[in-house]
């Protein structure tokens, strides 16, 4: 059943982890979608064909994201929605290590995609949405973006930059635009995997996560797509720039 049939998403990173989940999870709720990541979906796509749009498109890459930007494929997507939302899901923890290690091609790319690509993103999104219609951003941060840790220089700072643009954002005072960075918790994701395939060189705090996935501290994408997209929906979302979704008392 349709929460809202004028409702639109646009979902970075759909083709797997949370991306995919919380994709599944907006289109399971009658929401058209439009993914964008490296790689299409093809399991969406089979279940969800009248409501899904996809775009291949490497978001580390900053030009290409220009170039599709600027063919005006966002605006012709979010034509004829009342209220649009964004979920800047894509993102990555590579590279970790200690700075003065890094290949710097990795540090860009990690850049680009964790910080460029949403910010471009959000900036589009709301250029393209007419007078009137409502807009939800969503950045998906990390605990990590408040809380420092050696050998995550660069995830730590990314996801923290993320945290001050919905700050900023804010303060912009926007019409129409609700806009907050959400901490999700611990999921059992792809990352998590790279994660635990780190050496202790370049991430001490490898075996912490080691112990979490043992003790099944991890939760399911599934399970967090769900709370992150009923926050997204709720009348209290953008009420706070910065949130831990685990910290939100259930309606």
């Amino acid at each position: 059943m349709s929460i809202l049939p004028t409702t639109k998403a646009i979902v970075t990173g759909h083709s797997r982890g949370l991306g995919e989940a919380v994709a599944a999870d907006l289109l399971g709720r009658g929401i058209a979608v439009l993914g964008l990541a490296r790689a299409v979906n093809d399991g969406l796509a089979q279940r969800h064909a009248a409501l899904l749009q996809q775009t291949p498109l490497d978001l580390s890459d900053t030009a290409h994201l220009q170039a599709w930007l600027q063919t005006g494929a966002l605006a012709r997507f979010v034509e004829g929605a009342q209220r649009v939302l964004l979920v800047n899901n894509a993102g990555v923890v590579q590279p970790m290590g200690a700075v003065g290690i890094l290949d710097a091609a990795h540090l860009s790319r990690a850049v680009a995609l964790n910080v460029t690509a949403p910010l471009l993103l959000a900036n589009a999104l709301v250029a393209a949405t007419p007078d009137g219609v409502q807009q939800h951003v969503l950045h998906v941060s990390s605990g990590a973006a408040r809380h420092p840790y050696a050998g995550w220089g660069v995830y730590c700072s990314t996801k923290a930059a993320l945290d001050m643009h919905a700050r900023a954002s804010q303060l912009d005072e926007v019409p129409g635009l609700r806009i907050a960075s959400v901490a999700p918790g611990v999921i059992d994701t792809g990352m998590q995997a790279d994660i635990r395939a780190a050496s202790d060189d370049d991430f001490p705090l490898r075996e912490r996560f080691e112990a979490m996935k043992r003790e099944g501290q991890l939760e399911s994408p599934e399970a967090v797509a769900h709370k992150l997209i009923d926050y997204l929906l709720s009348a209290d979302f953008g009420g706070e720039a910065v949130v831990d979704l685990r910290a939100l008392v259930p309606a």
